[in-house]
């Protein structure tokens, strides 16, 4: 289930209107030439899309430029794309839904290839290579880890210079690179350890080492690095492919949302019961190989998409100007910020006779805040009597300091799903090997593999994704007056506080299982788990949808696809440290010499995986209060000026209040 979210950041949007409309949830999307899928998934985007623009009005190019020293320009017009030659593009001949099929079928096959891989790979770990169990939780916690990370990279290199396109055909290949490799790893003796049945001589296996090690984890990284790069520009692309000036269009993002989490259930089904199914039946390495032909196959629909994308030229490095604000900060930290934040570099120096101030006016500047005032020093102009020139590392805008305002306050949301992220560690790696030590039989000549157990989620999923959509956001919509039904922030808490849930379930579960087998040698039937699943997926879909969601209203220019990637390594952390508890709490546990850890054992009646889940359970909840702080520091927004704000274009409330209150879209209850 692990891969998820996702899908999850289009690129260089320069306001809200010109962001929302197509993003995903979807990095993982089954679609384009997978004959039964393309067909589900497109029927449902193209109802829920309504009417497809077709004559999208063009806008004329209005430049405003500041004149006063060291500000940025900002040109305020439709957003300028081009053709796969570099031409103007044709908003008749380019972009919209058909272009964004294309890459919504490279997130299709791209997530059955990587969570065939990812999901089952423990057990390729520990009966392949033999390792142990917590060292192969380790490799898989931190292979994932790592994927998430990347984004990073990803994200970064098609902000500033590659483009989306570009960023994901390179990485692609190396994906593609990697699970070829894993595939012949897999398949020649040579490169492995000895055959050895790690469940009844483990003791006598040989773990893979040296030469065997070292090609099993290039092969492995190499997929890390090009999953990662690949993951957060799917979302961008897409979104890249409709034009978000259209009123119509943005209102479409919570939509897009929610088809692409369908789309990505869709495709995590495919890969965790037909291609897990090959893998556990026909050998891994036949398994490797059928991820790197579903992979070949998402390239393929990428590029047979290349006529009709509206491709965006990067633009610079986008961390020059969040730089420029803390080296201007630092040069200026013995300055006293005046008292009137008018006189601030670039500050919003006037206010409409109707008390109202309407971003809108001018979507390129932000409104001075009172938080982190210690930035504002970037934007005091030096009075020395000489006239001189500052420049951009030495006098900064408002609008650039809260830009790196906002970037600064959205961090502790981030952090809330860290564990959040933790806990969907485990039923990749503890749970897999929890319905392992239970009775697969479905008939007398099928067991479920027990990798598959991650898609059950999913099959319910496929009917709530639409339900939610088709119906709880229309009648939210009427009480909350919110274009998604709920913001962002409540519907991340929602899926924090139902997560915790999963882990009381998958506790009082494995305690049964435990005791049915050490008391009664008995074995339970392994549906007994599915639970913790079912309640992880839905909390999943809030969350993960939420945060992508919420990330991409920020007022952040141009770094929608580096933003969407922060919002992966939420996953990656979460991994890591997973990791970590794994390692602290068999240390802990296992301090005396007469106890073992609760994890130390490759037998799960040893182990004590029942009290590993309920300090997770707990650890869920506590996070889950924690959130509620600081999405209520968040939403309270002190301003400069005692005045009514308006909503404005981006949805989120960046202007004057007249009273310290929280954000109209973003307050939680």
């Amino acid at each position: 289930m692990g891969d998820i979210h996702v899908c999850w950041a289009a690129c260089r949007f320069r306001s809200f209107k010109e962001g929302l409309n197509l993003l995903y949830l979807g990095q993982y999307s089954c679609l384009s030439f997978s004959i039964g899928v393309k067909t589900t998934i497109l029927s449902y985007i193209f109802l829920s899309e309504e009417k497809e623009l077709r004559g999208a009005r063009e806008m004329d190019m209005e430049a405003r430029r500041h004149d006063t020293k060291g500000e940025s320009v900002c040109v305020m017009s439709e957003e300028i794309t081009v053709d796969w030659r570099g031409k103007p593009s044709n908003p008749n001949k380019h972009g919209g839904m058909r272009a964004a099929a294309f890459v919504l079928g490279l997130q299709g096959f791209e997530i059955m290839a990587i969570a065939a891989v990812g999901n089952n790979l423990i057990t390729y770990v520990i009966n392949e290579m033999h390792f142990s169990l917590s060292k192969s939780a380790n490799i898989v916690t931190n292979f994932v880890g790592t994927i998430f990370i990347l984004a990073l990279l990803g994200g970064y290199l098609s902000d500033s210079y590659l483009g989306c396109f570009w960023t994901m055909l390179i990485f692609g290949f190396v994906e593609l690179s990697g699970f070829i490799l894993l595939s012949v790893q897999a398949h020649l003796p040579q490169l492995k350890p000895p055959q050895c049945n790690m469940l009844t001589g483990g003791e006598n296996c040989i773990e893979a080492k040296g030469f065997k090690t070292l090609i099993f984890f290039v092969a492995l990284y190499m997929v890390a690095l090009g999953s990662g790069c690949v993951k957060p520009n799917m979302i961008a692309h897409g979104g890249d492919q409709f034009n978000q000036s259209n009123p119509k269009q943005s209102k479409k993002l919570s939509t897009y949302f929610n088809a692409a989490y369908f789309a990505f259930s869709m495709g995590e089904l495919f890969a965790l019961t037909l291609l897990v199914w090959v893998q556990t039946n026909s050998g891994m390495d036949v398994g490797f190989g059928v991820s790197a032909a579903v992979m070949a196959m998402g390239l393929i629909s990428l590029v047979s998409g290349t006529l009709y994308y509206r491709n965006k030229a990067p633009q610079g490095s986008i961390f020059t100007p969040i730089a420029q604000v803390f080296v201007a900060a630092m040069f200026k930290r013995k300055h006293i910020c005046p008292a009137n934040p008018q006189m601030l570099h670039g500050s919003q120096n006037s206010v409409p006779s109707n008390g109202l101030v309407d971003p809108s006016s001018d979507p390129c500047r932000l409104v001075h805040t009172q938080r982190f005032r210690f930035l504002d020093k970037a934007c005091i102009k030096v009075e020395d009597g000489i006239n001189r020139k500052e420049g951009p590392w030495r006098l900064c805008s408002v609008t650039q300091v809260e830009q790196v305002k906002i970037l600064i306050s959205a961090i502790p949301i981030f952090a809330c799903t860290i564990v959040f992220n933790t806990i969907l560690a485990q039923l990749q790696t503890f749970s897999v090997q929890q319905g392992s030590a239970m009775d697969t039989q479905l008939t007398k000549s099928f067991h479920i593999p027990p990798a598959s157990l991650q898609s059950i989620p999913y099959i319910i999923l496929i009917f709530v994704v639409p339900l939610y959509e088709t119906f709880f956001v229309p009648f939210a919509r009427k009480i909350t007056g919110h274009e998604s039904g709920i913001s962002p922030l409540q519907r991340i808490g929602a899926g924090l506080f139902f997560v915790t849930f999963s882990m009381v379930s998958a506790a009082i579960m494995e305690k049964k299982r435990r005791d049915s087998a050490v008391d009664s040698n008995k074995i339970l039937s392994i549906f007994w788990i599915t639970p913790q699943f079912l309640i992880f997926g839905l909390s999943e879909m809030l969350t993960a949808v939420g945060l992508i969601e919420f990330f991409y209203k920020q007022s952040l220019k141009g770094m929608q696809a580096f933003l969407t990637a922060i919002t992966y390594c939420s996953y990656s952390f979460g991994f890591y440290l997973s990791s970590l508890l794994v390692s602290l709490v068999n240390k802990v546990t296992s301090s005396s010499s007469t106890n073992k850890g609760w994890l130390s054992d490759n037998d799960l009646n040893k182990d004590r995986l029942d009290l590993f889940y309920w300090m997770l359970a707990v650890l869920g909840f506590l996070n889950f209060l924690n959130y509620l702080f600081w999405a209520r520091w968040y939403s309270y927004s002190p301003t400069s000026v005692s005045t009514t704000t308006q909503q404005g274009t981006h949805g989120d409330n960046y202007g004057f209040t007249n009273s310290p209150k929280h954000v109209g879209d973003e307050s939680i209850p």
